[in-house]
């Protein structure tokens, strides 16, 4: 998609006027803040489940009246899925890369739809090309439109189920080196891809360094879905006492590789706060200090842990935004 194209079709969504949640009350006042990371602030959030084609400018498209969509409906940050510009495989990648520049489409149909509509933007992730090797990439952009992080997932998806799936993602792509951290005016946001959430060191190190949320864009299968996505989502929720956003794309039979959707929010308590089937659609949830905070109080392991013990999750080679 040229910039033409991209620029156009965001005058286009102009019209709309984004539904605006209600102020949150004062409540932050009545709970121990000392238990929640002091910059955390109640925010909405919505995960944008897609069904990637073989055509990038049709997905490009697709993802801005999506993202348009979540923000008519009060989101103050979106989440698109793992590969939401390209179909999703080894055989794909390279033709589908692209470097992070600001004259690639998808760098520019983000930067100008997150400025657009003033949101956090957490891109799911694309193939991208850098040095002569390929990465599976997510670029987070704030409501000026402004680049402030870019993660590369750093655990590749490389499994063997016999009779069900083979794939082996270190193949084609090469691994991240370091763990992102964003800062936004809600709070610290982490973010993992995909197979990232399987290792809980990322959540743990995100987590005592003051994230309220981790976010994991995700293709999980057919075969890995039923088992572990939601499972994962939770456990790292639990472990931590923070928020969990897993995103997916949405379930096309027809494609080379079959995605599980289900993309769910999960809050620190461990419960399910919101998520939907296999097909197209937007999920939506409500993140607030005051559930992390009584989750906190009623289940100490936020004062409770023993780093003196187990000191090898200490935090360490953060890449903080």
């Amino acid at each position: 998609m040229s910039k033409n194209v991209s620029t156009s079709f965001i005058q286009g969504i102009r019209k709309f006027s984004p539904f605006v949640l209600p102020k949150f009350s004062c409540r932050m006042n009545h709970f121990n803040a000392s238990l929640v990371p002091k910059d955390f602030r109640p925010f909405r959030i919505g995960l944008v489940q897609l069904a990637s084609t073989a055509n990038k400018n049709e997905n490009l498209k697709n993802a801005c009246a999506q993202i348009s969509e979540a923000v008519n409906n009060g989101s103050q940050m979106v989440v698109l899925p793992e590969c939401f510009n390209s179909p999703y495989g080894n055989q794909y990648f390279n033709d589908y890369a692209e470097t992070i520049e600001e004259t690639s489409p998808t760098y520019q149909a983000l930067h100008c739809i997150a400025k657009d509509l003033k949101i956090y933007l957490f891109g799911g992730s694309i193939p991208e090309r850098k040095d002569d090797k390929l990465y599976n990439t997510s670029m987070i952009f704030n409501p000026s439109g402004n680049l402030i992080g870019i993660h590369r997932k750093i655990h590749l998806f490389d499994v063997d189920f016999p009779g069900k799936i083979t794939f082996r993602e270190s193949d084609s792509l090469s691994p991240g080196n370091s763990m992102t951290i964003i800062s936004t005016e809600y709070g610290k946001i982490g973010l993992g891809i995909c197979y990232d959430i399987r290792f809980p060191e990322l959540a743990t190190i995100g987590a005592r360094n003051g994230c309220c949320m981790m976010i994991y864009p995700g293709a999980f299968n057919l075969t890995t879905g039923p088992l572990h996505w939601e499972l994962l989502a939770r456990a790292r929720a639990i472990d931590n006492q923070i928020y969990v956003a897993s995103c997916a794309p949405a379930r096309d039979m027809s494609a080379s590789y079959h995605a599980w959707g289900h993309s769910t929010v999960v809050g620190p308590d461990g419960m399910v706060s919101a998520t939907m089937d296999e097909k197209p659609g937007i999920v939506y949830a409500d993140i607030d200090p005051e559930h992390m905070a009584s989750t906190r109080k009623s289940i100490s392991l936020y004062t409770q842990r023993r780093f003196d013990v187990y000191s090898e999750t200490k935090p360490l080679k953060l890449n903080e935004n």
